[in-house]
Formats: structure tokens, sequence, C-alpha cells
């Protein structure tokens, strides 16, 4: 019973049928084969795409990284340290064969192993964060615009409320509150349970918005109705009608959620409210570089450059599947 989100006899490819003589017969392609076949044509997007996932394959098998490649992420190197200024001996902040980006200043720690280990953090908090999100913005974007009146009233009004709450305020008052144990989590543990809490809940509102938008449009589709005739109840219309046609822009918003929260992370890093030191964050990083900035900039290029990088590569490819997706494109 489940409408289509696009017209498929418009996207039917002509085959050769043998049994026909040679003659043609259309067939027609999904949904999945459609998008697949859009995105595969934008090759930024897929360059987008590739990146990320290199980051979530060097960001899951770090340990065996820097194993190879790279030193300890908490090991000082003195030794590669002028012993007069504490910064690193060589060009380029230290930049070996040994050390890939260079050490850090003061405290010799490889950046190389620090930048593949915050990585680890950054993905972590972005990819959980905008799972609770998601769940929490599709539950009650979907019951706001389903069933409307004073549901939909107060829904709305939450939403609002928490749109105009100062998020990264209230994050770094609470982690200045916060124990060092709590609920079975130590050190960082702790921070980043609370980082992925708080930025998923603060924002599932954005993806309620979008989800209650896209079900007060189709609640009054004729397969709506159709169901709501055949004896379909509000479970079967929400589940096996509603919920699958609102996979697409989910899926979409989700993908260009990741890099806000990658920015949010960071941010709060940068304030001192993200994962306790010495844990490794590219936000973290950036902060310690202000110490050394203007004598050895090479410690905050490689950190900006990874965040910038990351970031653009979710852009573009959370562009490139809203366009492959979307039901009214024309590619």
């Amino acid at each position: 019973m489940t409408a289509p989100l696009h017209d498929t006899t418009a996207e039917a490819a002509p085959t050769v049928s043998p049994e026909t003589g040679g003659g043609t017969k259309i067939e027609g392609r999904t949904l999945k084969q459609i998008a697949w076949r859009r995105l595969k044509q934008d090759k930024v997007a897929l360059a987008g795409g590739v990146f990320v996932v290199f980051l979530v394959l060097v960001a899951l098998f770090a340990p065996l990284i820097v194993s190879l490649l790279g030193h300890p992420p908490n090991d000082f190197h003195q030794e590669k340290l002028d012993p007069f200024t504490n910064l690193p001996q060589g060009a380029w902040g230290g930049v070996s064969g040994d050390f890939l980006f260079g050490v850090e200043p003061n405290k010799g720690r490889d950046v190389f192993s620090r930048i593949i280990y915050g990585a680890r953090i950054s993905l972590l908090v972005a990819f959980l964060a905008a799972v609770v999100a998601v769940v929490l913005g599709t539950l009650f974007g979907v019951v706001a615009g389903y069933f409307g009146g004073w549901v939909d009233s107060l829904i709305s009004r939450v939403m609002d409320a928490l749109l105009s709450f100062p998020q990264l305020l209230f994050i770094i008052s609470l982690v200045s509150v916060l124990p060092d144990d709590l609920l079975g989590l130590t050190g960082s543990g702790v921070r980043i349970a609370v980082l992925v809490l708080v930025i998923g809940f603060f924002g599932w509102p954005y993806v309620g918005r979008i989800v209650r938008g896209q079900t007060l449009s189709l609640r009054e589709r004729e397969y709506i109705e159709a169901a709501r005739s055949l004896g379909g109840g509000r479970r079967h219309i929400l589940f096996r009608e509603l919920l699958p046609n609102l996979v697409a822009p989910i899926l979409v918003y989700a993908t260009l959620m990741i890099p806000t929260n990658i920015l949010t992370e960071a941010a709060l890093s940068f304030l001192g409210a993200g994962v306790r030191p010495p844990t490794a964050s590219w936000g973290g990083m950036l902060r310690d570089a202000l110490q050394t900035y203007e004598h050895d900039p090479m410690f905050m290029v490689f950190p900006g450059v990874t965040i910038f990088v990351t970031v653009l590569a979710f852009n573009l490819f959370g562009d490139g599947l809203r366009d492959a997706l979307d039901p009214k494109g024309t590619r």
C-alpha cells in the first residue's frame, strides 16, 4: 500500500528482449537504483563519500595505523624538542619520516597519532548524537504531524523552546559540575556520554520540524486514505505507510547533521568542555596550539585542516545524497 517516492515509469530503461526478436522491453527501476544512478553521476559527492568511508576506517583501525606509522598518542618525546625553546626541532614543526605531522611544542607528542585518535572522538560523538537526534526527532515529528491539534501545538512549542536555548552555554555549565565518575563511566567517558546526549537532545527539533512537515503533507495522500478505508489502524499507517516514505529526508538530514556535530564537539573541546586531557581531540589540539602558534603554526594547521576537510566531505556527500533521493529531481 505504501506509495512510491518517485515515478518509476519516468526512469524506465529500454532493454533488448530476445523473445521478441530483438525488440525492446521496458524495465522499471526501483527507488534505490534511481538514487544510486544519480549519485554516481555526482563525482564531487562520490569523492566526499569516499573520504567519509576512509575516515571511518581510519578511526576504527586507529591503533593499527598508529603502531605502523606513528607513536603512542600520549608518549612524550622531549628529545625532539629544542631544549631552550621547547619547540620542535627541524622545519615544519618537526615533520620527518618518523613523525609524519611533527611533534607538539612543549610536550613532544606525536601529532599524527593524536590526529588519528582524535578522529575517533569526533566521529563517535557526531554519529551517536545524530542517532539520538534522529530517533527523537522522527518520533515527535511523526506524532505531531499525524495527530495534529493540541498534540501538534504542544510538540511545536517544545521544539521552538529548545531551538532558542543556548546549547553551548548549557553544556559548558553542565560539564563544570559533572563528577569524575558517573553511571560506571570515568574520565573522558563521562564527558563523551554527556556530549552525545546533550547535542542529540538539542538537535532533535531540527529533525522534528522536517519530519513534521513531511508528515503533514503525506497524511493527506490518497494511499493514506485508502489504508484507512481498508481498516488500517494508526500503528499500521504510521509504521507501514508513513515511515517508509520519510526515510529519504531523514537520511539526508542525518548526513548533514553529522558535520554540524563534529564542529560542535570541536568547539566544546576548544573551550575546555570536551573530553578530558590527555585524550586526543581536534578541538583540544587547536586550543593547545594557541600558546605557540606565533612560533610554530604547524601545530594549528594539521588539526584545523583535518576539521575543515572532514566537514567539507560530509557536506558534499550530504548534498549529493539529497539530490539523488529528491523525488522531484530532474537528473
